[in-house]
């Protein structure tokens, strides 16, 4: 089923990109990934504190998932393991030399498009260069994402999100929204990814404007500390809120794993979310559990060059399962 119309567009970062493009560069060459610009961890923090270069961890990874050229991907996810430049993804200090030549970041991204021979594009959700500010309701105000991902949210309570300073969006991005058959919400960290792609200043009225179906793909697991407790429905009602849009469908996993793996998982406190079928049916959107579960376990055997080696991941989203899905969905 190899369709090259359709126009997807993907919001999000990270390890859910990721893998949604993997699965999907399969079906379309239409796809547009819009990445948030919050990333102040690891490498990608200490080039953006001393170079004053835009955030490239997360455009990195999407761009290493569009790519089709296996070894220059595995040189982009490289990572030093020792010296000065230890812990730095080669891919990151490549786009950082090109912003600092060429003064220009969405040159970096297109350059390094071209050298990993992409299928499809790669689009900054902004190029302003912000923080995310989280606030809970004690009074406690935590700036960056690096920060924010160790902040413990009460069970219930819902954080307040900005961006500082207010952040507008790449036109571009714009026009790929505008211009999408289906607009996809990646999996991801809720508050430290996802949220912040969202809340860039005219994300809600792109979305409210185009004529895409909006589909958002639930995450595996709740983030300790975080999401405790979240189900299906709790997910998608914070994405809601963030897009300030109405949701035409969710995708969720339906499948359990081994109840060895369930246990390992569980005893970080990451648990799978549940899902309510009947609290589903009485949502506006409509929702689909399938099995999106990968058959393999995976497991970090190349810390240096895995380009998912900075995050520990037992249970991952079948790439092409979950494209899949997105495909009939649209068809639907």
């Amino acid at each position: 089923m190899e369709l090259m119309g359709i126009n997807i567009v993907v919001i999000g970062g990270g390890t859910g990109s990721f893998t949604l493009l993997s699965g999907l560069k399969n079906y379309t060459h239409n796809i547009t990934a819009l990445v948030n610009m919050v990333d102040d961890g690891g490498s990608t923090g200490q080039l953006r504190d001393e170079l004053g270069v835009l955030p490239a961890g997360d455009v990195r990874q999407c761009l290493v998932a569009l790519s089709t050229s296996p070894k220059v991907r595995d040189l982009f996810n490289y990572r030093f393991d020792e010296g000065s430049m230890k812990g730095h993804a080669f891919g990151n200090l490549f786009m950082a030399a090109l912003e600092k030549m060429t003064g220009n970041f969405t040159e970096a991204v297109k350059v390094a498009g071209e050298v990993l021979n992409i299928r499809g594009r790669v689009e900054p959700i902004t190029f302003d260069n912000i923080t995310l500010v989280t606030r809970l309701a004690d009074g406690t105000v935590v700036r960056g994402q690096h920060e924010a991902e160790s902040l413990i949210i009460p069970v219930g309570e819902r954080p307040w999100l900005d961006l500082e300073p207010t952040a507008r969006i790449n036109p571009q991005a714009r026009q790929a929204i505008l211009d999408a058959d289906l607009v996809v919400i990646a999996p991801g960290l809720l508050y430290g990814s996802l949220a912040p792609a969202l809340l860039v200043s005219g994300v809600t009225r792109a979305l409210a404007e185009t004529k895409a179906k909006k589909v958002y793909v639930c995450n595996l697991v709740n983030k300790p500390g975080q999401t405790d407790e979240f189900t299906v429905a709790d997910y998608a009602s914070e994405i809601e809120r963030f897009a300030g849009v109405k949701l035409d469908h969710v995708l969720y996993n339906n499948h359990r794993p081994s109840q060895e793996l369930i246990d390992r998982y569980a005893k970080d406190g990451e648990l799978l979310v549940e899902w309510n079928k009947e609290e589903l049916k009485k949502k506006h959107f409509y929702a689909s559990g399938k099995r999106l579960i990968a058959d393999e376990v995976w497991e970090n055997t190349n810390a240096a060059s895995d380009p998912l080696a900075a995050q520990r991941s037992l249970i991952r989203h079948d790439a092409d399962r979950v494209a899949r899905e997105l495909m009939r969905i649209y068809f639907a």
